[in-house]
């Protein structure tokens, strides 16, 4: 009774309905282009069923089945933050991009609220006030050969180019968890200064901190991975 009205008000252009708010999740969404409304309280062990794909009616039980069927998979992902709303051009471009590819998405995910009461520097995700939201960027396919792999790959990476103008800049942050490793990786030869090139995306001014503090629990750099911040003082 009182999320209908507010959506109403804030979000017009959602056309949200109450009855939106008891459907089960869309599963077949072949129509193009695909709308989805679904809106719904529930558990957090609720949601991981619900994004485990399943029916929210569903026993939890059905989340510690060892038998799942496993269907392969293949994406490329990538991710930007914004400050200011994007102008029409920009989403005429996105859709233009988009009516090329069979399986595209762009996942937003609002910021804001709480999040601006917190500074940048109280943890390592640096990305508080001044952010509307985030996106992530993803492409999957099924036929892993070597074509159609660079095909996706190559679309993703024009998208996400053309996206430029209309993101966070200085630098183009990126969030950590929708890991991209176009933005590069560490190597044999490893530095401080070479993965601040990635290592700013991710955290911002809050990288230099934390490779000191690796510089001291790990000065050795034992645990690494392609994109884990190394020792400040490499």
């Amino acid at each position: 009774d009182e999320l209908i009205p507010l959506l109403k008000e804030k979000f017009p252009e959602f056309d949200l309905e109450k009855k939106d708010c008891f459907q089960e999740p869309v599963v077949d969404c072949s129509n193009r282009p695909c709308i989805k409304k679904e809106c719904r309280e529930s558990s957090w062990i609720g949601s991981v069923l619900y994004f485990y794909g399943r029916r929210t009616n569903e026993s939890l039980e059905v989340l510690l089945e060892k038998s799942i069927p496993i269907q392969k998979n293949y994406f490329k992902a990538t991710s930007d933050f914004v400050k200011t709303p994007v102008p029409e051009k920009g989403w005429k471009m996105v859709e233009k991009l988009f009516l090329e590819e069979e399986r595209p998405q762009m996942i937003m995910e609002p910021l804001g609220g709480k999040l601006d009461e917190i500074s940048e520097s109280e943890i390592p995700f640096s990305h508080r006030k001044g952010n509307l939201y985030n996106i992530q960027y993803l492409v999957n396919w099924g036929d892993n050969s070597e074509s159609v792999s660079s095909q996706k790959i190559a679309w993703m990476r024009k998208l996400y180019k053309k996206m430029g103008p209309y993101v966070a800049k200085s630098p183009r942050t990126a969030y950590l968890n929708y890991r991209d490793l176009d933005f590069g990786t560490n190597q044999e030869d490893y530095s401080y200064s070479k993965a601040k090139i990635w290592g700013e995306k991710y955290f911002n001014g809050n990288f230099e901190r934390l490779a000191k503090i690796k510089s001291k629990v790990d000065p050795s750099n034992f645990f690494r991975n392609e994109q884990s911040i190394p020792p400040y003082h490499t």
